[in-house]
């Protein structure tokens, strides 16, 4: 017969696989489960880059700043001052202020020093223009022409 010791060995061994048993499946499933984590991780990646190139292209321009996407021209509000806004936004904002009364675009590219006569050349103003009219730092009145806000 066996002495009991050894017997009681055996019996922990046996025990012990056990567990080694429960831990393998254990660390099989953490790792399957990073690895969907992973996965996940870079599908949310390229849908942030994604929304992003598509913010961007819809005329929304995005920068990144501390890995978040931030929009150039903010929408106006109490807590963001005009300093905010690009260089380019603030020198639209003065010659609409300056002007003695609502003004069309046309009057502010001869402001700007912009070629007023060509058409293609007021363009991009006037979208400028309707971006600060939309985020709320300007008020676009029904015959198209802009005024401050107060």
């Amino acid at each position: 017969m066996m002495d009991p010791e050894v017997l009681e060995r055996i019996a922990e061994r046996v025990e012990l696989d056990g567990v080694e048993e429960q831990l393998v499946k254990q660390l099989s499933e953490v790792r399957a489960e990073r690895d969907e984590l992973a996965v996940a991780e870079r599908v949310w990646q390229r849908m942030s880059e994604q929304l992003a190139d598509e913010r961007t292209e819809a005329g929304s321009p995005v920068v990144q700043v501390a890995g978040r996407a931030v929009r150039l021209v903010p929408d106006r509000g109490p807590a963001v001052a005009e300093s905010a806004l690009p260089a380019e936004y603030q020198r639209i904002l003065t010659a609409v202020r300056q002007a003695a009364g609502p003004v069309s675009t046309r009057q502010i590219g001869k402001v700007l020093g912009l070629d007023a006569g060509v058409r293609g050349k007021l363009e991009p103003l006037r979208g400028k223009l309707t971006k600060l009219a939309d985020r709320g730092w300007l008020h676009k009145r029904p015959d198209g022409k802009f005024t401050t806000r107060p």
